[in-house]
């Protein structure tokens, strides 16, 4: 993992009080909410990671099918953050 991917695992640890901080099993194209993810997080901890995000670094991420594939990985979402945050 980047720094940024990181950051943004260990915030979101954080905000969805996963003990132990980042999984050991947690690579940057780990999904991030579902039973496929080493987080064990689930759709109401979506909504903490997403006003999270977009709290601490000023992005904005919609309400439609987009986001869905900005919270697929840390991969993913760490990319929206990079680019968002330059416009």
């Amino acid at each position: 993992m980047d720094e940024l991917e990181t950051e943004i695992a260990e915030l979101i640890c954080d905000v969805c009080r996963i003990r132990g901080g980042i999984p050991l099993d947690m690579t940057p194209d780990s999904y991030l909410i579902g039973p496929e993810s080493p987080l064990d997080t689930d759709s109401l901890d979506a909504v903490e990671i997403v006003f999270s995000i977009q709290n601490k670094y000023g992005v904005r991420i919609g309400n439609d099918d987009n986001s869905r594939k900005i919270l697929a990985t840390l991969k993913s979402l760490a990319g929206f953050v990079r680019e968002d945050r330059t416009v």
